[in-house]
């Protein structure tokens, strides 16, 4: 078996190259050139003419001014609340867990979450104008839509960033 397998190996590599080298000297190779039926196909995509996004509608005014308000009271009472909280969670940082400092401090950090909850009610029901009006393919008042949703979500991603600060000082 070991004597026929250089033998098979270069039967196997002659027959590769032999139909290799077929093109070379029988038939001429096909061409590479366009063809006169595949011009056919080059149309120009239709033109698509897109409206820009009027002015916000007037009943929905009323609903971003009452967002953008909430939104701006949560900052303060969130505000207001933060510096007695880190002053609790300082005071518990060395303490056991579920000391009475460690719960002091865990219950100021709940204060200061729930002290948020106007600002992410008010994000949670932006994106689902935002989502509802983009299904609809209503495309007024979007830009400013957006622009609301995306102060209030940066001011929420702050508040995120102190409220995990905050809990990391705490053991677990």
């Amino acid at each position: 078996m070991l004597k026929r397998a250089p033998l098979f190996l270069s039967a196997v590599i002659a027959l590769s190259l032999s139909a290799c080298a077929g093109g070379v000297g029988g038939a001429a190779a096909p061409s590479l050139a366009h063809r006169p039926v595949e011009g056919r196909f080059n149309v120009a995509p239709p033109t698509v003419v897109v409206t820009p996004p009027g002015p916000l509608p007037a009943d929905l005014v009323g609903r971003l001014a009452r967002w953008e308000s909430d939104a701006a009271a949560a900052q303060q009472a969130f505000a207001a609340a933060r510096g007695g909280t880190a002053a609790l969670v300082a005071a518990a940082a060395g303490a056991p867990v579920a000391s009475e400092r460690w719960v002091v401090a865990q219950q100021a950090i709940s204060r200061l979450i729930a002290a948020r909850a106007p600002l992410t009610g008010a994000l949670a029901d932006i994106d689902r104008l935002y989502l509802d009006r983009s299904i609809d393919a209503v495309v007024d008042g979007l830009p400013d839509i957006y622009a609301l949703r995306d102060r209030l979500a940066d001011t929420a991603s702050t508040q995120d960033a102190v409220i995990e600060a905050l809990s990391r000082q705490l053991p677990e």
